[in-house]
């Protein structure tokens, strides 16, 4: 027996692994975030399979049903939205499962960040004008951030932000990020980026709050920020494929 933590994308059914859609048609416990999950994919799981919503349960509560599959000799595939290694909550199940001697592994997934650089159409690492990505979320009604990984932090060290669970104090987190950067800054809000009901909100630090706003998004969006939001067809050519460059 087995728990594995699937990456079950950002939203669109399809935007699974082979990996991950053989676990969850071979498990005959699935346990799934409720809204994040689409149920084109729950479909996928065997019939007569026990599904488990654990949107509203407890951490006790949800390893105590991988508990008892354990107990009853069945594989479990505990679907993350996104990809597990981002915001997924899995180390706290995984040291439980690692005290009661239960085996698991991790099944990487699409991340929601990967679907809105795809709905934007964009490179999140252009060359001359952004190479570096910051993962980060809002800290207010969560877990507080550690020490010196402040949004003041992330701001003033330029290059992307990519913002998770931030949407519904954009207000606030605009008023961050303008300490350090440029009203000018561009900015796009994705919300349920790859779904049918995907929608995209465009504007820079100036307007993108009241945009957002008046769009109605107040969660399940990703809010992109830096230069190479804006650039369309502009932007440098890599060194990757130059003709300068010696090949062996």
């Amino acid at each position: 027996m087995t728990v594995r933590f699937v990456g079950a994308g950002p939203g669109a059914a399809d935007l699974i692994t082979v990996r991950g859609l053989r676990a969850i048609a071979t498990s005959p416990v699935c346990l799934y975030a409720g809204s994040l999950v689409p149920e084109d994919l729950l479909a996928q799981c065997p019939p007569h399979a026990h599904k488990v919503d654990t949107a509203r349960m407890t951490l006790d509560e949800i390893v105590a049903e991988l508990l008892a599959a354990h107990e009853a000799g069945h594989d479990v595939a505990r679907l993350c939205s996104g990809d597990p290694a981002v915001f997924s909550a899995v180390g706290e199940q995984t040291r439980r499962l690692d005290a009661a001697g239960i085996p698991w592994e991790i099944v990487p997934g699409v991340p929601a960040f990967s679907a809105a650089a795809a709905a934007l159409r964009t490179e999140l690492t252009v060359p001359g004008v952004g190479q570096s990505v910051v993962l980060t979320r809002d800290a207010a009604n969560a877990t507080p951030m550690p020490p010196g990984e402040s949004l003041d932090v992330w701001a003033a060290a330029g290059g992307t932000l990519v913002l998770h669970l931030a949407v519904q104090r954009c207000d606030e987190v605009v008023a961050a990020l303008r300490e350090h950067r440029p009203s000018s800054e561009p900015v796009a809000v994705v919300a349920r980026a790859s779904r049918d009901d995907e929608l995209i909100v465009r504007g820079t630090l100036a307007d993108i709050a009241d945009r957002v706003r008046e769009a109605g998004i107040r969660r399940t969006a990703v809010i992109v920020v830096g230069p190479v939001v804006g650039l369309g067809d502009a932007g440098c050519e890599s060194h990757l494929y130059s003709a300068a460059r010696e090949r062996a």
